[in-house]
């Protein structure tokens, strides 16, 4: 299975996210992140879309099936134009004095934050590649991860147009 992001811009309206979501599910293909957020015009939502599909015929299929619906405006595979791709991390960690200063290192490490400690454990923030959280997530799992949430990737093309514009 191969990995694929999409920005798809549709209408800012109730109900348009579970009806791309829907489409995608519907046809069996995996959604592997889903991120949704307004954009630079108040109207549009931009929502970044990672599916698994097993060829490019497949995502032509979601691409076509999604550019069907009424609310959608655009769809940019990100996957082919040179983007830049981030994903949020917050990962709550176990972290007593005994291994404290051990996490500490590692966080400068991977040049990430402590957004929150309390007197047993501590809220690691990290922004970065998907394999920059994945390496995190290694070098972490080996004190007791307690919590993580993950926002998937999101994506902007590099350059100066917008993917509206593509």
């Amino acid at each position: 299975m191969k990995k694929y992001l999409l920005a798809v811009l549709v209408d800012n309206k109730p109900g348009v996210l579970t009806h791309v979501s829907g489409l995608i599910s519907r046809r069996a293909f995996n959604i592997e992140s889903i991120s949704a957020g307004y954009t630079e015009e108040p109207e549009v939502t931009r929502i970044n879309i990672v599916v698994s599909v097993e060829s490019e015929n497949e995502l032509d299929q979601v691409v076509t099936q999604l550019s069907k619906l009424i609310d959608v405006i655009k769809i940019v595979n990100l996957s082919k134009v040179e983007s830049i791709e981030r994903e949020l991390v917050m990962i709550k960690v176990k972290a007593g004095r005994e291994n404290r200063a051990d996490i500490i290192n590692i966080v400068e490490i991977f040049r990430a934050k402590i957004v929150d400690v309390g007197p047993e454990d501590v809220v690691v923030e990290l922004t970065g590649s998907q394999s920059k959280i994945d390496g995190i997530i290694e070098v972490l799992s080996e004190y007791e991860i307690l919590e993580i949430a993950r926002t998937g990737a999101i994506a902007l093309s590099r350059g100066p147009v917008p993917v509206k514009r593509m």
